[in-house]
C-alpha cells in the first residue's frame, strides 16, 4: 500500500515542489491549499500537467476546520507550508499573520491530537525566532556583514527572542509544534529555515527576495533594496530542502527535534552579490533604488547546520551561482506566467 503524504500549503513555491518529489516517487499525494497565494493556481495547474495521480483539496486552515480535520486523517506524513510569509505584512496587519501562522498551526496539531496521533508532522518554521541579534555583533567584511563571533553560524541552542508581529506568530506555532511532541507524543518535526528559493517560486518584493530580484531583472523593473545591501542571509536551493524534508521525515530519531536548516557558513549571498550575479547572467545593468531599512531586518543571518549534517546526513549541494543560473533560467523559460501573473 502506498504510503500517503498531506502537504498543507502545498500551491506554494516549496509546496509544489514538494508535491512533485512525492508524486513522482509514487506516493499518495493530497495537496491542500486555499490558492490566496501569488502562483498557486499556476503552480496546480502545473502539477495536473504532469499527467501523474494527485489529489487537491481546497481549504483554509483556519475557517475550515472540519475540512482539515478530515484531510488529515489516516495520512503517514503531514507537511505544513501553509503561512503568512512577509514580516511587513504582518505588522500592517498582526491580527490576519497571527490567525493564520499560530491559531491556523494550532488547528493542525489539534486535528493529529484527536485524529491521527500516528503521522509525522513536519512544520516550516523560520530564522526570526531569533530576532535582530543585536547581541552578536556584526562587522562588514568585502563589502558585506558577517557575524564578529559565532562562525559557524546561528545554532538551535541560540537563544529565542521572537521580532515583529511575524516572529511572534511563527515562533508561537513553532513552540506549540514542539511541546506537541512533548506533552502528547506526536511525532513532530521543526524546520527553522534560511532563504529557500528556487523553481516555481513566484517572489514578491516583501518575500522571496531572490526569486523577486530575478524576476525583476529579467522585466527590466525597478529593484528596492531596505538599507545598505550589505545584508547576507545563507541561501538554500529548492532541491537541497526537499532532500532535508524526506530524510528527516525517515528519521525517527528526529521526531519532536527543532533543525535550523539554510545553505549555513558555505552558501552565504548578500543583496549586493545577488545583483551582481543578476547583472552578469542578464548581461546589463538593473535598476536599483535604495530606501530605509524595514523594521525586524537582520543584518546578516547565517544559521548553523551541524545538527542537520550529523543527525539526518543531509548537506546542501548547490552553490550559489548554480543556484541562482538554474532560477534565471526558469524564470526566463516561464516568462509568460509571470507577464500575465504580474501585469509586467
Amino acid at each position: 500500500m502506498k504510503e500517503s503524504v498531506l502537504i498543507i500549503g502545498g500551491a506554494g513555491f516549496i509546496g509544489s515542489n514538494t508535491a512533485k518529489f512525492y508524486i513522482d516517487n509514487n506516493y499518495d499525494v493530497t495537496v491542500f491549499d486555499n490558492l490566496s497565494r501569488n502562483g498557486t493556481k499556476e503552480n496546480v495547474d502545473w502539477l495536473r500537467s504532469l499527467k501523474k495521480e494527485f489529489k487537491f483539496i481546497k481549504g483554509d486552515i483556519v475557517s475550515d476546520v472540519d475540512i482539515l480535520n478530515e484531510s488529515i486523517m489516516n495520512k503517514d506524513i503531514v507537511f505544513h507550508f501553509a503561512a503568512q510569509v512577509a514580516v511587513t505584512t504582518s505588522v500592517i496587519d498582526p491580527r490576519d499573520d497571527f490567525m493564520i501562522n499560530a491559531l491556523g498551526t494550532f488547528n493542525i496539531l489539534e486535528a493529529l491530537r484527536k485524529y491521527n496521533r500516528e503521522a509525522v508532522l513536519l512544520y516550516t518554521s523560520t530564522n526570526k525566532v531569533y530576532g535582530g541579534l543585536e547581541a552578536v555583533g556584526t562587522k562588514i567584511i568585502d563589502n558585506k556583514y558577517q557575524f564578529i563571533k559565532m562562525n559557524k553560524g546561528i545554532s538551535e541552542e541560540y537563544p529565542l527572542d521572537f521580532h515583529s508581529p511575524y516572529g511572534c506568530s511563527k515562533g508561537a506555532a513553532d513552540q506549540y509544534v514542539r511541546d506537541y511532541a512533548r506533552i502528547y507524543g506526536l511525532k513532530t518535526i521543526v524546520f527553522r529555515q534560511s532563504c529557500i528559493y528556487g523553481y516555481r517560486q513566484f517572489g514578491i518584493e516583501d518575500q522571496g527576495w531572490v526569486a523577486w530580484f530575478t524576476i525583476a531583472a529579467l522585466f527590466d523593473k525597478q529593484i528596492t533594496i531596505y538599507g545598505d545591501g550589505k545584508q547576507v542571509r545563507d541561501v538554500l536551493f529548492i532541491d537541497d530542502l526537499i532532500k532535508a524534508f524526506d530524510l528527516a521525515v525517515r528519521n525517527t530519531d528526529a521526531y519532536g527535534g527543532v533543525y535550523n536548516i539554510g545553505g549555513g557558513p558555505d552558501l552565504q549571498l548578500s543583496l549586493i552579490e545577488l545583483i551582481d550575479l543578476l547583472e552578469n547572467n542578464y548581461n546589463k545593468k538593473l535598476n536599483i533604488n535604495y530606501s530605509d531599512w524595514r523594521p525586524g531586518d537582520q543584518p546578516v543571518f547565517v544559521c548553523d547546520i551541524s545538527k542537520a549534517r550529523s543527525q539526518l546526513d543531509w548537506s546542501p549541494i548547490v552553490n550559489v551561482e548554480n543556484g541562482v543560473n538554474k532560477l534565471a533560467n526558469w524564470v526566463t523559460d516561464n516568462k509568460k506566467l509571470f507577464l500575465n501573473y504580474f501585469d509586467l
